[in-house]
């Protein structure tokens, strides 16, 4: 799904839709307490967002895994495999379809090795049985049965919190503090910053930069699939390519056919550029002339993130 716009704005009809979200927050809560961790014996980094939508985490998960194979560690990553028929646990790889392991599983699993599980503890045991030294999860911030050495809450610096609601009045998944409580550091992602209600922990910050091709000088038209699709047009145009025109989707949006034709169609002779992760979603026939747009995150200050990753995953 595409966010509301009311998600970035208070009043009508976010106010109306409050009691529900803090139903919603209060669920969280609950889970918090009651839910018993499985302890898998290996560290696990949980990379996660107190919002709905894109904020950067795929990518500062993909960074700490690059991080700890330097370490001399066997990271192996952890998702839900969110808009796939997988329910696992079951490893992803590259000749799997985005339908089955979702596109966030095969993105990933073009860095690292990747399970795929709705269970998080069957999924811990799988990559621990497979050599793992250390598991990273790619969300789960709210999901409480998988015990967590280091819980890592990524923010867009942009947008923030937005309105401050939560869920369905806004893009919370609960209140900033009751999530932050839990939060060893806190990464923005991007320029700007957002209120964190007091929260004394370490806040680091990193930037998405293109790698590879960007396009500079090109004619191109953009397409995307994603939480925020207005960043990656614009990180397009940041590197020098000349957007003619922008056609975005829902978030994991399943293409078809006839979309690919009239987008082709549209874009005439300018180039079509996408994600990675929508990428990742087309099939080998469907990619044909269509250019993607890769990006990797960079720490502002690498020795903080390195600091952290000492305290649980030294060098090997």
């Amino acid at each position: 799904m595409r966010a509301p716009d009311f998600w970035q704005r208070r009043g009508f009809p976010a106010a109306l839709l409050a009691p529900l979200g803090r139903l919603h927050g209060a669920s969280v809560a609950f889970k918090a307490r009651t839910v018993r961790p499985f302890d898998p014996g290996l560290p696990v980094i949980c990379v996660g967002n107190l919002t709905a939508g894109g904020s950067g985490k795929t990518p500062i998960a993909i960074a700490i895994a690059e991080m700890l194979r330097a370490r001399g560690h066997k990271p192996y990553f952890l998702t839900r495999g969110y808009g796939g028929s997988e329910r696992g646990p079951a490893l992803a790889t590259r000749g799997h379809s985005a339908a089955v392991m979702g596109d966030e599983a095969l993105l990933l699993a073009r860095a690292a090795p990747t399970i795929v599980a709705r269970d998080r503890a069957a999924g811990a045991r799988l990559a621990k049985e497979k050599g793992a030294t250390v598991i990273v999860m790619d969300d789960g911030h709210q999901n409480f049965s998988l015990r967590k050495t280091l819980s890592l809450v990524v923010a867009d610096a942009e947008t923030g919190f937005g309105n401050g609601y939560q869920i369905p009045a806004g893009p919370l998944r609960e209140p900033v503090a009751q999530g932050l409580a839990r939060a060893d550091a806190v990464i923005f992602v991007g320029d700007g910053e957002a209120d964190l209600g007091g929260y004394k922990g370490p806040v680091l910050r990193a930037h998405l930069k293109a790698e590879g091709d960007s396009f500079a000088g090109q004619n191109v038209f953009a397409f995307a699939g994603i939480g925020r699709p207005e960043k990656f047009a614009a990180s397009l145009e940041d590197g020098g390519a000349h957007v003619t025109g922008n056609c975005f989707f829902p978030d994991h949006h399943p293409y078809t056919e006839d979309e690919l034709i009239q987008l082709r169609a549209v874009a005439g002779e300018d180039m079509l550029v996408t994600t990675e992760k929508d990428f990742v979603r087309l099939s080998t026939a469907q990619r044909e002339g269509i250019r993607m747009l890769k990006v990797a995150a960079v720490f502002e200050d690498a020795g903080a993130i390195e600091r952290l990753l000492d305290s649980i995953a030294p060098k090997a």
